[in-house]
């Protein structure tokens, strides 16, 4: 039978999930209602028993389970330590699948896995240093350096969502105010087009549709975001020299409505320096669980079990 790993990247709406084998194709493939509104115990339990449903797949051998979440995440102990918007606190996932399945556990950030799938499998080729920002309800990101993302001391590098670019500025859900997160995230992107225009909230992505036809306030809020976000990838260049950044996430769906102005304005703000290309993401919203199986094969390199 072919041997595959289970792969779950888990999301706010819903969880993706498959069977991937060792040369990352994807033999079979699912997605269920993250269920949300039933609280964060039965998020949990939703995760264990999809795990566990894929794990016990007659037709392959199973070998290991990846699962990537968003939120905080203490890799090292298997426990994603909080999530805004599915509502735990120290949810030990690793533990509670491990038991139920009997299988090698690993657990990751959702965007870095993503930058993982990304750096080996797509724009990023598995050579080479690239960032990958992931822009949606949220910002995060990370660095790749040949197919190989670096996960921090703490697990938390690539936060750049949290990189004060407008100090003083619009409240963030981290607490803080001026965040790039507050300023140019999809969710902040609509939020603010609304309060600006008294109207209905609509799509960040609509928003850009009106930015194309010349709207005013459109074009006043999206180029105030791309102005936040040529800030952040400004220092991050400064910072880390990336050789490229790739942009994933839903607002990449504007394409180059985004990347056409945002070229413009790093470019502008690195007088010493060629700017890194700015990509689109070509793995979209499979990117998380392609690496949420990566990481599961690299833990069985890393065991000499693979």
């Amino acid at each position: 039978m072919d041997q595959v790993v289970v792969a779950l990247d888990v999301g706010g709406t819903s969880i993706k999930a498959a069977l991937i084998d060792e040369q990352g194709a994807v033999l079979m493939a699912t997605r269920r209602p993250t269920g949300v509104e039933l609280g964060p115990a039965a998020v949990v339990a939703g995760i264990v028993d999809l795990a566990a449903e894929l794990a016990a797949h007659t037709d392959f051998t199973v070998r290991a389970i990846g699962l990537c979440v968003p939120g905080t995440v203490d890799a090292a102990a298997g426990i994603a330590r909080y999530a805004a918007n599915l509502g735990w606190v120290d949810a030990p996932l690793v533990a509670l699948i491990q038991d139920r399945t009997g299988l090698p556990v690993v657990l990751a950030h959702d965007v870095r896995t993503a930058a993982l799938a990304e750096a080996r499998c797509g724009v990023g080729g598995g050579t080479g240093t690239m960032f990958f920002l992931a822009i949606g309800t949220g910002i995060a990101g990370g660095l790749a350096t040949d197919g190989v993302v670096d996960d921090g001391a703490t697990g938390l590098a690539g936060e750049i969502g949290h990189l004060v670019v407008r100090p003083g500025g619009p409240p963030c859900h981290c607490g803080n105010h001026g965040c790039l997160e507050a300023i140019a995230s999809a969710s902040r992107i609509s939020s603010r087009y609304a309060a600006l225009t008294a109207a209905s909230p609509v799509s960040a992505r609509e928003i850009a549709d009106r930015v194309g036809t010349g709207e005013t306030a459109a074009q006043k809020i999206w180029s105030e975001a791309v102005d936040a976000l040529a800030d952040a990838l400004a220092a991050a260049t400064v910072l880390m020299d990336p050789g490229r950044f790739v942009i994933g996430g839903g607002l990449s769906l504007a394409g180059h409505l985004l990347t056409d102005p945002l070229e413009i304005a790093l470019a502008q703000r690195l007088t010493f320096r060629p700017a890194p290309p700015i990509s689109l993401s070509v793995l979209g919203d499979e990117a998380g669980v392609l690496g949420a199986a990566l990481r599961a094969w690299d833990h069985l390199d890393t065991a000499g079990k693979r």
